[in-house]
């Protein structure tokens, strides 16, 4: 253990044996009155018969059982969640308690359009605030994740070509692109064709030069990329696209580092998707579902999901009269709950609150990566976006890896950072702080990380057992997914 490690107070993290382990025959949690459950309460053959091994158990060993478990968790509400390929920010506690509102909470997903008048108008005007912040013409809201709004964006420039008798087949992704675009693309039907960064490990538009053609559709790219690294040369590259007939996806993943300073739109995008978990602070997948709105250039308007909210007279209703629509890509808007957040936390903050969110957060990642330079190796110098990537490098010759820090931080408190992504980059680290946090807990985490490295250099074997301080220790990664082992060892 590092000197500089926080004394861990173990007897308050309680042992907590797996439910199917407490308990005996005869308790119960509840009680049901004899005539719910008689032999005419429900047809026999919607009964089942007794299952063998399930625990019997009385309501405060439920309560206690789960309430231990959760202790266990690390989130963003309980420590630092440094997790670089996917912001996880707070989530203020206003926004839950306007989610809460009975108006909005309790409203039923086919109530007709004439109950749903102040739902509708949120709608709209979150709507209007994503465009607006993103330099789009229109937005969506009916994406259900992330990677749905990504698919709804690809088959949206998909419709696009066809609907001009030109069905293109390629789409350029550089080789730093989150994996989920390549998969996307895929599905759409297209071939996809990687795109080396340069050194820095930007997308330069020479390349982009080389590779387009009659045959490409689109270029999907993030900016900043996955290295936390603006593309500089966006506005060049997406000319170029452009150019030749295709058009510009951009991944909204990032988004945390440009919102309030610059616009997508603004750089050539055609087409992007919005993360409300990453930037704009609801849960991740919100209890499911969650939420990932997608925004489009005036090209692409026509191609937008059905239905849409308009206005008719002093009153909104949903439509489905968009006739170059590529239809529904889900039922219902039953993530409503998730646009309540977004829309209270732009509207608490306002342009100049989301102006400083960004700022904060590229801030903060800097702070962590020139504090860290040195400590670790930096596969790219200079200033970074919204996260940085450190790698193992400077400890190889200790025989410790990337994984054994991910690890060893556990042992301090705190849920590691993103590992072995962007895939570009050998051994990484890559953490995001967001701008959530303090200096002091920035100043706690690059404590722990410097520690760390002084154990790599002191002794590095203790390393490779770690976490040795949490409810279980290390475990055999590859065998646990295939193989895990369901009974409680200490």
């Amino acid at each position: 253990m590092g000197d500089g490690m926080r004394e861990k107070q173990a007897g308050l993290l309680l042992d907590e044996p797996l439910i199917f382990e407490r308990g005996r025959p005869g308790q119960v949690g509840v009680d049901v009155p004899q005539d719910d459950v008689g032999d005419d309460a429900l047809p026999a053959e919607l009964c089942r018969g007794e299952i063998e091994g399930m625990p019997e158990v009385s309501e405060p060993e439920v309560v206690r059982h789960f309430l231990r478990l959760s202790q266990w968790n690390l989130s963003a509400a309980t420590t630092f969640y440094p997790l670089g390929s996917c912001t996880m920010k707070y989530n203020p506690i206003a926004n839950e308690a306007a989610a809460r509102f009975p108006g909005f909470a309790n409203l039923h997903p086919m109530a007709p359009d004439e109950a749903a008048q102040g739902a509708l108008e949120l709608m709209v005007e979150l709507q209007d605030m994503l465009a607006e912040v993103s330099g789009m013409d229109a937005v969506s809201l009916q994406p259900a994740a992330g990677a749905q709004g990504e698919l709804t964006g690809m088959k949206m420039i998909r419709a696009y070509h066809s609907d001009r008798g030109d069905a293109r087949r390629k789409v350029l992704i550089p080789a730093s692109a989150h994996g989920t675009n390549p998969a996307t693309a895929t599905l759409c039907g297209y071939e996809v064709e990687q795109l080396e960064g340069n050194p820095q490990g930007v997308v330069e538009a020479e390349s982009v030069r080389r590779a387009m053609g009659p045959d490409v559709a689109a270029l999907m790219i993030t900016n900043p990329n996955t290295l936390g690294i603006f593309e500089r040369e966006i506005a060049q590259v997406a000319e170029l696209v452009h150019a030749d007939g295709g058009l510009v996806y951009l991944d909204g993943a990032n988004f945390n580092a440009l919102i309030g300073v610059a616009k997508p739109g603004h750089m050539g995008a055609d087409v992007l998707h919005f993360n409300l978990h990453k930037t704009f602070s609801t849960p991740h997948g919100g209890g499911g579902p969650g939420a990932g709105p997608v925004g489009v250039r005036q090209v692409l308007a026509d191609y937008l999901p059905n239905p849409r909210i308009v206005r008719e007279g002093e009153r909104w209703r949903l439509s489905d009269a968009a006739e170059k629509s590529i239809g529904r890509v889900r039922s219902f808007h039953g993530n409503f709950g998730m646009f309540v957040r977004a829309y209270a936390y732009i509207k608490a903050l306002g342009g100049d609150g989301l102006t400083r969110l960004t700022r904060m957060a590229v801030l903060n990642a800097n702070y962590v990566r020139a504090r860290l330079e040195g400590k670790y190796h930096l596969p790219v110098k200079g200033l970074c976006m919204h996260e940085c990537v450190l790698t193992d490098k400077h400890l190889e010759p200790h025989g410790v890896s990337t994984l054994d820090v991910a690890k060893r931080l556990l042992d301090y408190g705190f849920y590691a950072p993103t590992i072995y992504f962007p895939l570009v980059v050998s051994g990484a680290l890559m953490i995001e702080p967001t701008e959530s946090e303090s200096l002091e807990t920035l100043d706690e985490f690059i404590s722990a990380m410097e520690e760390i490295v002084s154990e790599a250099e002191k002794d590095p074997e203790a390393m490779h057992a770690a976490p040795t301080l949490t409810p279980v220790g290390r475990l055999d990664e590859a065998r646990a997914a295939r193989k895990p082992v369901l009974r409680w060892k200490r």
